[in-house]
């Protein structure tokens, strides 16, 4: 009597019904995946406040940062386990990363240096928080919220847009305290994020965005 009513129970459970949790497990598996890369994001934002501390070993940090990850990260791939961050760089990996080098620290760090370098103070600011917040806060959203894909985003949400676009408009408002500025930062960093680039929008978001806000503010 018990197996036949596990049997019916299992019965009435419909394909429809599995593939949705199937579907509600990858999301999670890519949502946990999505958090753990955008916590690296979110400390990137503590790049302007070193820097206004002692500039020449922030971009030195940046460089030994970028340098040191790639070092680990080949030790990595040939087999060599490095504690804590090949643990971390597993757990940040998507699924194309899988068997390959993890390019996204990489990119990061050298978009946050880049923008310290080519940029004064309030622009390469900016441009470093349109990176933390508004590549970090679009991928987030648009992972775990993201419903309304069009077109012209390349697979990309409207709602992760526009969790950028708020992100970046405060960051950069907080910044410059300019409407005109916020909006120009914002506008630019939501245009760029949409773009197919990949890891490579860790280095093309700050300094795009850093370049029109000197243009904006001047």
């Amino acid at each position: 009597m018990v197996m036949k009513s596990l049997s019916i129970a299992k019965s009435a459970i419909s394909p429809f019904a599995l593939a949705r949790v199937a579907d509600s497990s990858v999301i999670f598996a890519e949502a946990r995946t999505e958090m753990v890369r955008k916590s690296i994001h979110f400390l990137v934002a503590l790049t302007p406040g070193i820097a206004v501390i002692n500039y020449s070993l922030t971009v030195l940090m940046l460089m030994a940062g970028v340098l040191g990850y790639t070092f680990m990260e080949q030790l990595r791939l040939a087999g060599v386990k490095v504690p804590v961050v090949s643990t971390l760089t597993s757990m940040a990996s998507r699924p194309r990363d899988k068997g390959a080098f993890v390019l996204g620290p990489v990119t990061l760090g050298i978009g946050a240096l880049l923008a310290l370098l080519l940029f004064p103070s309030p622009a390469a600011c900016i441009g470093i928080y349109a990176l933390a917040f508004g590549d970090g806060f679009a991928a987030l959203v648009g992972k775990l919220f993201g419903k309304i894909r069009p077109v012209f985003l390349f697979g990309k949400s409207v709602e992760g847009s526009m969790a950028c676009f708020g992100a970046t408009f405060v960051s950069a408002w907080v910044v410059s305290r300019s409407f005109v500025v916020a909006l120009t930062a914002a506008i630019t960093a939501t245009v760029v994020e949409a773009l197919p680039l990949k890891d490579y929008d860790n280095i093309a978001l700050p300094l795009v965005v850093g370049f029109v806000v000197q243009a904006a503010m001047h």
